[in-house]
């Protein structure tokens, strides 16, 4: 049984065979039931999780062949936004305990043997994730290349950042609006530098000390001569040991005119870029933690107090990528993956890209539309069944529950208290959750079906 939202995701596919189209689907719908669970495992049957394999290994799809309706429907919700961030960032994945996998180069670290990948992530200006606009995964080598300093961008492994702006962009609608969002690693005068049409936006946090044209000064210099002109709240979420908190940030901005780097005079390109910079640093933070200080650089305006605090929120959107590369490591287990080549990994990657951005998806939407009823994002099936097991003595349901509603049982049942300080549930609960209401689910259709058996002992 195919579920609804897959059916939706990926009616588009064209793998060159609809029996690879309808293996897609059951693959998806499997997998997205059981997330942490194995492939056998989710899959159950040995014909499922055969088709599966064989699915990753078919030579004759291309791995972004799979991924090519769902970022078809990203675009169509795209459109529907108007204006939408498009998030990017790299992650690493670590096969190093699998030694057979052939096509692999060296891990972050530079010892056992991985995969990097590059994700282009639509989210609403409200931060809702709407899915992926591209994804590009490669290998290191196991010598780094001469003189990379001096290398032109197109030469290096940051071209990345360039690549996955194109392409987001001609993925999107002509009318949709974006605005690139990225962490230092995108502070890059290249891309700045890029021919943009209008409603083509960046912010950027800066990593770079930059020499600009205001009198031979650099960037540091400029802003720390600014007043402060307001303050804002953010909501830091936990990290590692951190536990989560609200930061109170004192905002500078001005604008400055970023000179071309000095190694490597322009082709093509100005010798200057006016952009907006923005210094957001934390005057009081807590004993024991980790100060934040952010040097934003867009080309967005920003001439208001208001606005600096808009472009500050949409910053602290980049914080979607990095749960949906979070979900594919621990709710996905695409490390645990144990395939012949890259090739196969890489089949499983954008197959398991659904997956992720499905459950990221349904994390945040439930709590930016927390009225909404459920039926936006679960079915008739799963939440009457989640109704009957939390309410069992209530009356018969004569219309759905919220989101919210739903989404806090389908947490509970994998260990949120749901307790008033707990705040809304996070996609690790609700990836166990899925577990275990699909077991439920799968008793419900058995008691639909069939009727209840005599369990009487025969031997009395």
């Amino acid at each position: 049984m195919v579920a609804k939202w897959v059916e939706q995701e990926l009616g588009g596919a064209d793998l060159g065979d609809r029996r690879w189209n309808r293996r897609l689907r059951v693959t998806v719908s499997a997998l997205s039931a059981r997330p942490e669970a194995s492939v056998p495992q989710a899959c159950e049957r040995w014909a499922v999780t055969k088709g599966t394999y064989r699915l990753w290994a078919a030579k004759q799809i291309e791995p972004d062949a799979l991924l090519a309706p769902h970022i078809q429907q990203t675009a169509q919700r795209c459109q529907t936004e108007g204006r939408v961030l498009v998030v990017q960032d790299t992650t690493t994945l670590n096969f190093s305990n699998h030694v057979a996998t052939t096509g692999l180069g060296p891990a972050a670290n530079g010892t056992g043997q991985g995969l990097f990948v590059h994700t282009a992530l639509a989210v609403s200006l409200t931060g809702v994730p709407l899915g992926v606009l591209y994804q590009t995964s490669w290998t290191r080598s196991k010598t780094a290349p001469a003189h990379r300093r001096s290398r032109p961008t197109q030469q290096k492994e940051s071209q990345r950042w360039l690549t996955a702006w194109q392409a987001s962009q001609a993925a999107l609608p002509a009318d949709v609006a974006s605005i690139t969002v990225a962490d230092r690693e995108a502070d890059l005068y290249d891309l700045f530098a890029q021919p943009r049409q209008p409603g083509q936006d960046l912010l950027v946090r800066a990593s770079q000390d930059r020499r600009v044209a205001e009198a031979e000064q650099y960037v540091w210099a400029v802003i720390r001569a600014q007043p402060v002109q307001g303050v804002c709240q953010v909501a830091v979420p936990r990290h590692d040991d951190q536990p989560s908190r609200t930061a109170e940030l004192t905002l500078r901005w001005t604008t400055v005119h970023w000179q071309a780097p000095h190694r490597r005079p322009p082709r093509g390109q100005p010798a200057a870029l006016a952009v907006q910079v923005l210094l957001a640093e934390e005057a009081s933070p807590p004993a024991g933690g980790e100060r934040l200080c952010w040097l934003l650089v867009t080309t967005l305006p920003l001439t208001s107090l208001a606005e600096a605090q808009q472009l500050l929120q949409w910053y602290t959107f980049r914080w979607r990528i990095e749960r949906f590369h979070f979900v594919l490591k621990s709710g996905c287990q695409i490390e645990r993956l144990q395939l012949a080549t890259r090739a196969h990994l890489e089949r499983a990657l954008r197959t398991l890209d659904v997956i992720a951005w499905h459950l990221v998806w349904l994390t945040y939407l439930a709590r930016q539309q927390s009225a909404a009823p459920c039926t936006l994002a679960v079915s008739q099936e799963a939440w009457q069944v989640l109704y009957y097991h939390f309410t069992p003595h209530a009356a018969e349901p004569t219309q759905p529950p919220s989101l919210q509603q739903a989404v806090r049982w389908i947490a509970q049942l994998g260990g949120f208290l749901g307790r008033k300080h707990d705040g809304e549930p996070g996609v690790k609960t609700l990836w166990r959750g899925l577990r275990r209401l699909d077991d439920m689910l799968a008793a419900w259709r058995l008691a639909q079906n069939h009727p209840a058996p005599n369990l009487t002992s025969p031997y009395g």
